[in-house]
């Protein structure tokens, strides 16, 4: 199992992580990544730490589609891997409507075909085998009715094949990303019922395809304000971070078995009532998608993980030295 260090969004100067980094990438860490919603956006923060490191692999968890065309996150991509020397592992996501309308001003209709479509004109831009063009309804190269002709990638890529992983939590968009991508990125991930939600979706991967789950790391002697801790990140994403209509968060938690216990964290959360929808978070939830406690408890918990589908871990969490090593140990061995 490869271990990766997710330091989620930057916010403000003093998230500068390069320490972080450098240390987890002298001590074995595979990857570092950041993430992006409607603040920092991914690839700065990553082209920063990129050039203070060698070795470690960089990347995003995720970009979002509707913030760039095709051709643009193409080029940032290829951009950040060839001035880091081909380390950048490129997620992205279709995230959901209230940023994609809310921020973007984009229809997220679609999202399905949107992706598919965006991750082919990537590659065509990468390969340079030909002018780009494309005929699909969402992202149409040239533009239709216009002045624009088809156009070849100015600099050759260092890599005409940057993988690719997808941040999928429907069985389809997992399915999607198994069929077209290099990796899935779970937001959630409950080891042991990977197999029962996504195992069809995932029975056509490749051997070497990558699901580099996200997961919260806490390590302390209280297990139970550990557990508040994910708790508390639990309550605002299955609360708040999607509409009452259509919260692709809570829908992943009600396949996990927790549908009845995420209708009613949802509900009080938007009528205001946010401490109660904390205290509605199950522990058996909690505790399923994460590792917390003393570091032996951690141990004991990390053979569920061994035993799943999953093939990174990409800690959140840990930022000191102590902290990194501990964890470290316990992963790689």
């Amino acid at each position: 199992m490869k271990l990766g260090l997710n330091l989620g969004y930057w916010q403000r100067h003093a998230d500068d992580a390069t320490e972080t980094v450098l240390t987890a990438e002298r001590l074995g860490y595979d990857s570092v990544w950041t993430a992006e919603a409607y603040g920092s956006d991914a690839f700065t923060p990553l082209a920063w730490y990129g050039a203070r490191t060698s070795r470690i692999k960089l990347g995003t968890s995720v970009v979002q589609l509707s913030a760039r065309t095709p051709a643009a996150t193409a080029m940032t991509a290829m951009t950040l891997d060839h001035l880091t020397g081909g380390r950048l592992l490129l997620g992205v996501g279709a995230s959901g409507p209230q940023v994609v309308e809310g921020w973007y001003g984009r229809p997220f209709a679609r999202p399905l075909a949107r992706t598919r479509e965006y991750v082919e004109i990537m590659r065509k831009v990468w390969r340079r085998e030909e002018p780009v063009t494309s005929d699909g309804p969402h992202y149409p190269l040239p533009l239709p009715g216009g002045l624009g002709k088809p156009l070849k990638l100015i600099t050759h890529p260092l890599r005409p094949d940057i993988p690719v992983y997808l941040g999928a939590e429907g069985p389809k968009n997992v399915a999607l990303a198994a069929e077209i991508g290099q990796g899935w990125l779970p937001l959630f991930a409950f080891p042991g019922k990977i197999q029962e939600m996504y195992g069809d979706a995932l029975a056509g991967r490749a051997p070497d395809f990558d699901i580099a789950a996200m997961v919260m790391v806490v390590i302390s002697d209280d297990v139970k304000a550990a557990l508040n801790g994910v708790k508390m990140m639990l309550t605002l994403y299955i609360g708040g971070m999607g509409a009452r209509q259509r919260n692709f968060h809570a829908d992943i938690i009600g396949r996990m078995g927790y549908a009845e216990a995420a209708e009613r964290i949802q509900a009080l959360y938007l009528e205001g009532r946010r401490d109660e929808a904390f205290h509605a978070i199950p522990d058996e939830l909690a505790d399923g998608i994460s590792l917390v406690g003393p570091p032996g408890r951690i141990k004991e918990r990390l053979e569920l993980w061994r035993a799943s589908p999953v093939t990174s871990l990409l800690v959140m969490g840990p930022r000191d030295e102590e902290s990194l090593t501990v964890v470290r140990d316990l992963v790689l061995g």
